[in-house]
Parts: structure tokens; sequence; C-alpha cells
């Protein structure tokens, strides 16, 4: 490998994504027979390697003690959350190194734990991508936001009715791994941050049917980022790498009903209370990742003089 900051992802793990591409069985189109998709362990330890190589010193998790809360309460028969923030296509591979490297053992059982809601684009926009998130157990979704984008009438008319059983299918699988005990893991924004675009990091509406399935939360706020958006978002391949340290802050465990009914307060129109919901959150994890971000920058400083 040839990791040089500020050249793409591609360019850096060419070989090693090829080596992925070979190993990979996940499918490049999504239909409602295949929605759930099981991580496979060969291709986790191989993108924990890579990850290895970008990371700094003082990468790790801030609020371990809320996991371990989290974790009793999974396991004593709560249905268990995850809303992370989403910077980019590594914050799940960096908060699974996080977690399996960290010396609590509720942080490797909580990685092996996790399910998280993928789009489907993961899957059938880029070869190499897709053979990364074969690293990962997820519940692949049609996102609205897909349907929107489409101009074509009689495409439409097609695609909605592929969303329709595609989506019906995830939340089919969605109910049998929160019954299994599995943990979910869901962006709320629904797609990655990108400065000067604020409707990026806006919560959707959608994300209050989930807190509805669900018991208990933990918001998950990142400092750092390894793998930053390229001029070009559409080729997620042409990504921009840079060493840097991760900081993962774990806020205390929420309950999804106490939040939901406290975010909705005085509202009658039902847009308008999911809304509702889906700003509070990404209010509360602005609150996070500001709190955590001058113990980064002290790391990072660190890191970098060292």
């Amino acid at each position: 490998m040839n990791i040089v900051d500020g050249h793409s992802f591609l360019e850096c793990f060419k070989d090693e994504l090829q080596g992925l591409t070979h190993l990979a069985k996940t499918a490049s189109v999504i239909t409602d027979e295949n929605v759930y998709q099981r991580r496979d362990d060969n291709i986790l330890n191989m993108l924990n390697s890579l990850m290895k190589t970008l990371v700094l010193p003082g990468t790790g998790l801030s609020g371990e003690e809320n996991l371990v809360e989290f974790l009793d309460l999974v396991k004593s028969g709560k249905r268990g959350l995850i809303l992370m923030e989403h910077y980019s296509n590594f914050d799940l591979p960096g908060f699974i190194y996080c977690l399996t490297h960290s010396e609590n053992p509720c942080g490797p059982e909580i990685a092996n734990r996790l399910v998280a809601i993928a789009g489907m684009k993961l899957n059938e926009d880029n070869p190499y991508i897709n053979a990364c998130t074969a690293a990962f157990s997820r519940i692949v979704i049609y996102p609205s936001r897909s349907l929107a984008a489409i101009k074509d009438e009689e495409k439409l008319v097609e695609e909605r009715e592929r969303s329709r059983k595609i989506n019906m299918a995830a939340m089919r699988a969605l109910d049998k791994i929160r019954r299994k005990g599995d943990i979910l893991l869901v962006f709320p924004s629904g797609t990655r941050y990108r400065p000067g675009k604020p409707e990026t990091k806006r919560g959707l509406p959608e994300i209050d049917s989930y807190l509805r399935m669900f018991d208990v939360m933990l918001l998950v706020s990142i400092n750092g980022n390894v793998l930053r958006i390229s001029d070009n978002p559409a080729d997620m391949s042409a990504d921009v790498i840079y060493r840097d340290v991760l900081r993962y802050s774990v806020g205390p465990v929420l309950s999804c009903r106490n939040f939901r009914n406290e975010a909705q307060v005085g509202l009658e129109e039902k847009d308008v209370k999911k809304q509702a919901t889906a700003d509070k959150i990404m209010a509360e994890l602005e609150k996070l990742h500001a709190a955590e971000a001058p113990n980064y920058e002290k790391l990072y400083s660190a890191a970098k003089n060292a």
C-alpha cells in the first residue's frame, strides 16, 4: 500500500481493494430477497488492518461507561439503537475498529451485535465500496432521496414499486434482528455531511420510526476523519485519505420513548412531530461533537508532533 495524505482511497489501497473484490460475495443488485447481509469476518479483518494504517495515536472512545450500561440493558431484553454522525464511508469501520480494540470487553461484544442500516448505492454503485461493505452486517434500504432524484415518470413508477418491496422486506429483517438481541446502527442524516450543504446535516423525519421500534438508544459523535469526500461525491472510491485521530464520543443511555415525547411536546401535525424528533437528535449530536472537540484537537496535535 502507498498511503499519501490527500490521495484518493483507490490510489492508496488499489491492490488491497482488488483483493477485497475477489473475496466479497455481496450482491451488486438489491432485491427484496437479499436486504439482510451478514458480515464476512475475513473482509472485516482486512478492513481493520487498513484502519490500523490510517488512525493516529489517541484514536478511541469517550464515554465507554455508557456502552457498558447500554449493553447490560440490551442483554436484559431491551431493544437497542445507536444513532451516529456521518462524515464518511469509514465512520462505521472506524467505530468497529475502536470497539474491537477497546480494553473493555463490552466493546467487542457490541461490535459483534451491530447491524447497520445501509442505502443501496453502497452495494450497487461501486465494486470497491461494495466489497468494503461486506465487512459489516447490514439491512439495505431504498432511500427516499433516491426516488426524489428520478425525473423519468415511467422509471419512477417502476422504482417506486421496487422501493416498496425492498423497504417492506427491510422492515421484516429489522424486526428479526431486534428480537434476536442485535443492536441497530443508523445514520440519522441519511447521507454524509458535506461542507457548504447544510441540508446534508439535517436529520431525516423517517428516523422517528426507528425510535418507535426501539427501547434504549445511544448517540455517538465523531471527531476526526480519515476519509474525506472528494470534489466528485458520486464516485466514492475517489474519496480522499488523511491519517487522523478518530474520537467517537458516546452519550448517555436514553429512553427512545421519553426522547420522542420530549421532542414532540405541544406539536400536533404528524410530519412536524417526526421532523422535531430528527432535529432534536441532530442538535444533541452536535453538542456531543463540540464537547469532545478540545480533547480531539489536543490528541491530534500530540500525534502530529510526535
